[in-house]
């Protein structure tokens, strides 16, 4: 008899983990790598110094939490100017500024987009997230965020900058497992490279046809004209 597969929280979490991996790693240039080790905690907070968080909903309900650290937020983020060709004269120096706060407001619509892109091919259903907000906090405020949970899980993974700067994310959701009943193909992700490269052939192959019909019709006319028509 077929043993069903199970997804927990914590294959969930991994999924998580990889989309911050990836994305900011890809985004800043940098490497960008999370603990093999994951911490159960009771709540989620947001915690100095800078904060952000994000929820979701639809097949399953949760909120994704990101505490940085001024040196990591300003790595981070001046990292990902750079990347993007930025003159280093016109880089923030304040993990306060507000060109900070919409960076990693940006970098982390496109980690949750990305997890939320694997949720659906992956676990086959759908979440829904709302827009990232992000609090310049105070050493002496603790923030803790209300997740409206039945059963609710919450973990803390820690992360670590290419400069060895640490932040931290915490994932509250409800418990809840994913079981495979039969086998599905999972569609693989479109690189910028595989499209470009499929644009190229299309128009290749447009060009191509379109040089062949301007052959063709000038065999045409040819052959019209040696026999007067």
């Amino acid at each position: 008899m077929k043993k069903n597969k199970i997804i927990t929280t914590e294959d969930i979490l991994l999924k998580l983990c990889q989309s911050v991996s990836t994305v900011l790693s890809s985004a800043t240039a940098t490497n960008v790598t999370y603990s093999a080790m994951v911490q159960k905690i009771t709540k989620t907070s947001l915690k100095p110094d800078f904060g952000c968080f994000v929820l979701f909903d639809g097949g399953f309900s949760g909120l994704v939490v990101i505490n940085f650290t001024s040196k990591a937020a300003l790595e981070l983020y001046t990292s990902y100017m750079r990347n993007m060709g930025m003159p280093e004269e016109e880089l923030a120096v304040l993990h306060t500024s507000d060109e900070v706060g919409d960076v990693l407001g940006e970098l982390m619509n496109q980690l949750v987009g990305d997890f939320t892109n694997k949720v659906r091919k992956d676990l086959q259903t759908n979440i829904t997230q709302n827009q990232p907000k992000m609090l310049s906090l105070n050493k002496q405020v603790i923030l803790s965020v209300d997740t409206n949970l039945d059963r609710p899980q919450a973990r803390r993974v820690t992360f670590s900058t290419e400069k060895n700067n640490i932040f931290y994310l915490e994932l509250a959701m409800d418990k809840t497992e994913f079981i495979q009943l039969e086998e599905f193909d999972v569609a693989e992700d479109e690189t910028p490279d595989s499209i470009l490269e499929r644009t190229r052939q299309q128009m290749s192959e447009s060009s191509k046809r379109t040089q062949e019909e301007k052959t063709s019709g000038s065999a045409d006319n040819d052959l019209f004209d040696e026999l007067g028509i």
